[in-house]
């Protein structure tokens, strides 16, 4: 992310070094292969140190960061699941960002595609220009991944609650940007979800840890993202550099519902006044009340979390 008016030498994208993490939980299945995607996708860059993160996976995840062969892998171990901000954070203060020139972050379920690095390397380091950079995301099968997201607001999550994903397709009606051809022009965008990121050592420095409480797991990335927007920093989206992204079992999953609705609405009453936060809190509850009763299991335990605090997850299970 980059601010206006301040001017930063433009660095050579072969002499870029730049630091990698990566946040692991159970995560056997898909980090052999991510490792293995970084010697194409480090083309034309000095990818100076790998962490792996591991927030205590019952799985041989460590086992396989440790045993990697093709180049040298720090492991930094949580000692507990501490969720995937705090695997960041954690994996940042492995590194030193003071010798480095961007630091990606990335989940295991991840591969860069050959020259990515670089390609972000240059948008990221271009004068005039305070830019955390952001990556065109693919489906492993190469159909296009929408990850780019407008700045969360009432009219936004009342017409995803209403229409669905479906909002997303007309015009700016919806928080996530639904047409293909955004995606196909580089530029500026509020926020982008978190599976694979480039950033600036020098916005790490000044906006500080990448989550904070209460947040847990989901909103993490959007509320660092606002809040380096607050100092001047902006997400730049190039898609010439790509990424593979499987993906996760959040929209089937009932505890990760949960938490995606209560961030949503603790990261708007966060940034919001009480009146906006309510509306915001009631179009967010109408979705999710029309899938329950709709049959979808995750929106009832969403519509209940939200109804209830005493429901809501404290902490990560083990």
């Amino acid at each position: 992310m980059a601010r206006a008016g301040h001017i930063r030498p433009a660095v050579s994208a072969r002499a870029l070094r730049i630091g990698l993490i990566i946040v692991t939980y159970d995560s056997v299945g898909v980090l052999a292969g991510c490792l293995g995607s970084l010697e194409a996708g480090s083309e034309g860059v000095d990818l100076a140190d790998v962490v792996v993160v591991d927030n205590t996976s019952s799985d041989d995840s460590l086992r396989v960061a440790k045993e990697f062969n093709s180049r040298p892998v720090q492991t930094v171990q949580m000692g507990r699941n501490a969720g995937y901000a705090a695997g960041v954070n954690a994996g940042i203060g492995a590194l030193d960002i003071g010798a480095l020139d961007a630091i990606m972050v990335m989940n295991p379920d991840t591969r860069l595609r050959a020259g990515s690095l670089a390609i972000l390397g240059q948008a990221l380091n271009q004068p005039r220009r305070r830019y955390r950079g952001a990556e065109a995301r693919v489906h492993p099968d190469g159909s296009l991944q929408l990850s780019l997201r407008r700045e969360p607001a009432i009219h936004r999550a009342l017409a995803e609650s209403i229409l669905g994903r479906a909002a997303a397709r007309i015009g700016t009606l919806g928080e996530l940007v639904g047409d293909p051809d955004a995606y196909e022009q580089a530029g500026e965008w509020a926020w982008a979800t978190g599976a694979a990121m480039l950033m600036s050592p020098a916005m790490v420095a000044q906006v500080g840890k990448v989550g904070r409480s209460p947040f847990l797991l989901y909103s993490e990335e959007t509320d660092y993202m606002l809040r380096a927007a607050d100092h001047g920093w902006r997400l730049w989206y190039e898609p010439r550099a790509v990424v593979e992204h499987i993906g996760g079992g959040s929209a089937t999953n009932a505890m990760l519902a949960s938490l995606i609705a209560i961030n949503r609405v603790t990261l708007f009453r966060r940034r919001h006044g009480r009146a906006a936060a309510a509306a915001f809190s009631l179009s967010v509850l109408t979705g999710e009340g029309l899938r329950a009763i709709a049959g979808r299991r995750p929106s009832r335990a969403a519509f209940a979390a939200l109804m209830q605090p005493s429901r809501r997850i404290r902490e990560l299970p083990a």
